[in-house]
């Protein structure tokens, strides 16, 4: 085959394989969030009902149960496309880097079998197991849910700071150490990033569905305990996740540059880097913005007068798409702060009271605080993945040199928006199934619920 033929399929293939894959990565990743966190919030809540006899949070962390094994179930539906997404679209990658890159996706399939086995486990021991049983039958779930997404943000992680290899002359990959690859320096302050955001996004996300619930009058107790319990644990993960978020963006600065610069838009390199707020880049220069002077010195060298790389640093074609870059970084820190209101607002009140807010403004609040969630991390993998471009492994491959030439991409990805598309219907049916066998407790459980002339917070004093 003449190779001007195959780089021609290879140039028109690229749209079609970045859409798809930012299509499964983007769905993907809200299910993968609540397989991280949904299992230990409900674990959590059972063990707490079983400790004190407590009838709703039993009957609570049933429902939740039930809700995680829908949307573990469409999870690994999408993580299994992805997973034939990384060889079918990227095959040069996956064969000049598998032998370095692959290791963690080995591992991570390791992770979600156990997961998978020990999610059946609780779901069906349900009146099966003993209380200390089954709760401790749930210890294998939450470990590998955590180890999976560790293994996969190593890998992406990897992917912006590659470590762990030599290229010889002729640019083969030699002396794979895939170990050292694994724990490069974007690692550990992704994969905190991530899991902080997983936990979040899950709580705001829970407490939002009871938000709605209680300002259409659903005021009963365990109506008011699923809105306490994921609240609370999003609550106080807030404030720790942009404390992480300094952290990155230091990492950032020292490994990706042209990153951070997209981030601000900034195209000259310059001491006193001011903080940029919205606004769009134009020929060479961001206008309409709000900026703080010498903000972004202080966050990347916690020096106002620190020297900040700019875009001009970095020839043309290695450039990331900037407007993108930097409005999904401005959409990311915009929720995130508002999410913090919301968080020290619920604290505020606990601390004052030992009860949340049951006020309408409060409650609408954490009614849109899931999707604001959900947005602030997408605007997060944005940045991330966009933010790399033109590299699929930053500084040695580029994106179209890695993607496939085979033809027939573009019906792929419609096919692959049909199947979410499906998935989506059908997990949001199933879900309101669910909400509506909820809203009526089991007659054991009504049988069995003591009197309770306090408030639902006092279970967790």
């Amino acid at each position: 085959m003449d190779p001007s033929l195959v780089l021609a399929d290879a140039a028109e293939n690229l749209y079609p394989a970045r859409m798809q894959m930012a299509v499964s990565l983007g769905w993907h990743i809200v299910f993968a969030c609540f397989g991280i966190a949904f299992p230990l919030l409900t674990v959590v809540t059972e063990w707490r009902g079983h400790r004190r006899g407590d009838a709703d949070l039993l009957g609570l962390a049933r429902t939740w149960a039930r809700a995680m094994g829908v949307l573990f179930a469409a999870g690994a539906v999408s993580g299994t496309l992805l997973s034939f997404e990384m060889g079918i679209l990227w095959p040069v990658l996956m064969d000049r880097f598998g032998e370095v890159y692959g290791f963690p996706f080995v591992l991570e399939g390791f992770a979600f079998f156990i997961e998978a086995i020990f999610v059946g486990v609780y779901l069906f021991g349900w009146d099966r197991l003993s209380p200390r049983a089954h709760v401790l039958s749930a210890v294998p779930m939450i470990v590998s849910g955590m180890a999976g997404a560790f293994f996969v943000v190593a890998a992406n992680a990897w992917m912006n700071n590659p470590t762990g290899f030599r290229l010889d002359e002729e640019g083969q990959v030699v002396d794979g150490r895939p170990w050292a690859a694994m724990f490069g320096p974007s690692t550990w302050p992704q994969v905190t990033h991530m899991l902080l955001a997983a936990y979040m996004v899950t709580g705001f996300t829970v407490a939002s569905v009871y938000a709605v619930g209680m300002l259409r009058g659903r005021r009963e107790r365990r109506h008011r305990m699923g809105l306490l319990i994921p609240l609370a644990v999003a609550a106080v993960l807030t404030p720790v996740q942009i404390g992480v978020g300094d952290w990155i963006a230091n990492v950032v600065a020292d490994n990706q540059p042209a990153k951070l610069a997209a981030m601000e838009a900034q195209f000259e390199t310059r001491a006193g880097a001011p903080l940029s707020v919205g606004g769009l880049y134009v020929d060479g220069e961001l206008r309409w913005a709000l900026e703080i002077p010498n903000g972004l010195s202080l966050l990347v060298h916690h020096d106002p007068d620190g020297v900040v790389l700019g875009l001009e640093e970095f020839p043309a074609d290695e450039r990331p798409p900037v407007n993108v870059v930097h409005l999904a970084f401005d959409v990311m820190v915009s929720l995130g702060f508002p999410l913090l209101l919301v968080a020290a607002w619920s604290g505020w009140s606990w601390w004052r009271r030992r009860r949340l807010p049951e006020t309408p403004w409060f409650l609408r609040a954490v009614a849109v605080s899931g999707a604001a969630a959900v947005v602030a991390m997408e605007a997060g993998w944005i940045v991330t993945e966009v933010g790399r471009q033109p590299w699929i492994v930053y500084g040695v491959l580029r994106t179209a040199d890695a993607v496939s030439p085979a033809p027939g991409l573009f019906a792929g990805f419609y096919a692959v928006v049909a199947v979410y598309l499906v998935l989506t219907v059908l997990t949001a049916v199933v879900l309101r199934r669910l909400a509506h066998r909820a809203d009526t407790p089991a007659p054991q459980e009504a049988d069995a619920r003591p009197p309770d002339p306090h408030s639902g917070e006092v279970a967790l004093r």
